[in-house]
């Protein structure tokens, strides 16, 4: 149901930047980057927004996380990976998360756990 919802999306989103929107109105409910909205109305379109208050902003990233997630597993690239890098970027500062001190604890589990390079998948324990 996900992916047609995005693929939804993403057609909607081809008649808008083609100009076959005119006169249609969609509805999202949905994060968006920051310039989205001037992108709109330079587009001469009227883009409808509302400020998001901390709970919904919450759940909006969580939400723009899984995603920009599926996306990237749908199809890899270096775009999709740095939305996602934008969106744990913004989980980060909403959580008061310092971005110095996550690099440090993720280089430190890094150090006591490994990565993942070495492509291991646990089966099972006996």
């Amino acid at each position: 149901m996900q992916i047609i919802n995005v693929l939804l999306f993403y057609r909607k989103l081809n008649d808008f930047n083609t100009g076959e929107a005119k006169n249609q109105y969609m509805h999202y409910h949905k994060l968006i980057r920051d310039k989205i909205p001037d992108i709109i109305k330079s587009k001469g379109e009227t883009p409808i927004t509302h400020i998001a208050d901390e709970k919904e902003y919450a759940e909006a990233l969580a939400k723009k996380l899984h995603e920009e997630a599926d996306e990237f597993s749908t199809k890899p690239s270096v775009e999709e990976a740095a939305d996602i890098l934008e969106v744990l970027l913004a989980v980060a500062r909403l959580n008061n998360i310092d971005l110095t001190k996550l690099e440090e604890v993720r280089q430190k589990k890094a150090a006591e756990r490994g990565g993942f390079e070495k492509r291991i998948i646990l089966d099972e324990i006996n």
